[in-house]
């Protein structure tokens, strides 16, 4: 209404002031006009009633003259505002006068740009802070005080997601309504975050990973009011420097005998100590299958280490399974008959083919297995290799499988069986198997070469089965990868 807006109150005041005039002076002089012109009585009385009229008129007119001068420019400034503040920050006012109201259309535009400006600005912040997440391989997460992700990167909800679904063990039942969204491994370095106020680092398990995890506080008027996460999955670095470790110590134990053996044995022929030579000859060939041992250990980590690099030279060509199987069965009929073991195969009619596949590598595979097979088993129990074609995801394959009766392996140790040097019978030595410890992981990394998969199912004191998947057609990847 008009008469809430500036001018309306301007207009009405000076309507007002001028009617307080008029009754004034018409009270004051009324008295003197009725002494002075007591025959102009009405006349005088029409002059005033012309007078009020053309004052009323004539703050009209001012009044009207505001609103074109003041009104205007002001409804447009708030009409401006208005659009500032739903996000057009490219409105601008015209600039009409070089009055008050004229510099304060020129001081709002002015605004209206540094606004403008700033805004792009944060947005241009915010979008390269946004592709500086997305892009970053580690999970970033911000919690506010109450434990409520504000914001997270795509890595760090998929992290998020995949710990929703675990079921938490520890904590209790409370720790979930005390932490808000917080993961039940973080909650002890959130606390202490919020506590404390201070970056701190750690690494955590989450099942079978271990992820490192370093928490920063977000501070707001020296007042903690969140965390920010960020966590790394250093499981596979985890894993490689505990295998190096393990491998370190590992040939370091298996050289260190031989090596002792070896100069033992040595010395005591230096120092003459055989006295016939029959106890010489007997040195000497401990002294030879000692070196040949550490032959054997030298080359097998030497074809594993090719193989884990991806240098190994594959004559892939086409093979007949059936023909390699009795090779190798033939190969070992012997030796298994001296220890009394039944050695035998099942084999379909139909000719097993792998289009492409590397004899030799194969054969080695079996051999290994074998060799194994033969020293874990006991007299008068059998080992046996078969093989038959299988489909599987609309793929052929052929399944090849070594499986002996001997004391098995224990569940727990069946994950790691196919690490370098990983033993499953702790009491037992490296001279008495005569192993090198390597075979089995040539074996797997062999048969994954062939685009394969290797399987061990054992049961103690009944047997292990090697299940091998072979496809019939090319690897399905590169030999390395």
């Amino acid at each position: 209404m008009v008469w809430k807006s500036v001018v309306g109150k301007l207009w009405l005041t000076i309507i007002l002031l001028v009617a307080l005039i008029l009754i004034t002076l018409g009270t004051l002089l009324l008295f003197y006009v009725d002494l002075t012109f007591s025959s102009a009585t009405h006349e005088i009385m029409v002059l005033f009633i012309i007078t009020g009229v053309i004052g009323f008129l004539l703050t009209t007119f001012f009044a009207f003259f505001l609103i074109t001068k003041i009104t205007q420019p002001l409804v447009q400034l708030k009409k401006a505002a208005d659009q500032i503040s739903k996000g057009k920050y490219q409105t601008r006012v015209p600039i009409r006068s070089s009055d008050e109201i004229g510099e304060l259309s020129n001081t709002f535009n002015h605004m209206a740009s540094e606004l403008d400006t700033i805004i792009k600005d944060l947005h241009l912040e915010k979008d390269h802070l946004s592709s500086m997440l997305r892009s970053m391989a580690d999970a970033v997460i911000t919690f506010d005080a109450a434990g409520k992700v504000i914001l997270t990167n795509p890595e760090g909800q998929h992290v998020m997601e995949q710990w929703r679904n675990l079921g938490w063990t520890e904590g209790g039942n409370d720790a979930p309504a005390m932490y808000g969204d917080v993961p039940e491994p973080l909650y002890e370095l959130y606390r202490t975050v919020l506590r404390e106020g201070r970056d701190l680092s750690s690494k955590i398990n989450v099942q079978d990973g271990v992820w490192s995890v370093v928490m920063a506080p977000l501070t707001s008027n020296e007042t903690v009011r969140g965390a920010v996460v960020v966590m790394r999955n250093v499981t596979e670095e985890y894993k490689l420097e505990k295998l190096r470790r393990d491998f370190v110590a590992n040939v370091s134990h298996e050289i260190r005998t031989p090596l002792s053996m070896l100069q033992g044995y040595s010395e005591a022929l230096m120092d003459d100590i055989a006295a016939s030579p029959e106890e010489r000859h007997e040195l000497v060939q401990v002294i030879y299958d000692e070196s040949l041992r550490m032959g054997r250990l030298v080359k097998d980590l030497l074809d594993l280490a090719r193989m884990e690099a991806g240098h190994i030279e594959m004559n892939f060509q086409q093979v007949e399974l059936g023909t390699l199987i009795r090779r190798v069965q033939r190969k070992f009929q012997v030796y298994s008959k001296e220890r009394g073991i039944t050695l035998t195969y099942l084999l379909p009619e139909q000719p097993l083919i792998l289009e492409a596949a590397d004899e030799d590598r194969l054969e080695q595979v079996l051999t290994n297995l074998l060799d194994n097979a033969l020293r874990h088993t006991a007299e008068e129990a059998g080992i046996s290799i078969s093989a038959e074609p299988l489909s599987k995801d609309g793929k052929a394959y052929i399944q090849l499988q070594v499986k002996d009766q001997g004391g098995g392996i224990p569940r727990e140790d069946l994950p790691y069986i196919f690490e370098r040097f990983y033993k499953a019978d702790k009491a037992r030595t490296r001279g008495s198997s005569g192993g090198t410890g390597l075979g089995l992981a040539i074996v797997k990394n062999i048969v994954e070469s062939h685009g394969g998969t290797i399987q061990v199912e054992s049961q103690l004191n009944v047997g292990t089965t090697f299940t091998m998947l072979l496809p019939v057609g090319s690897p399905s990847y590169p030999i390395g990868t």
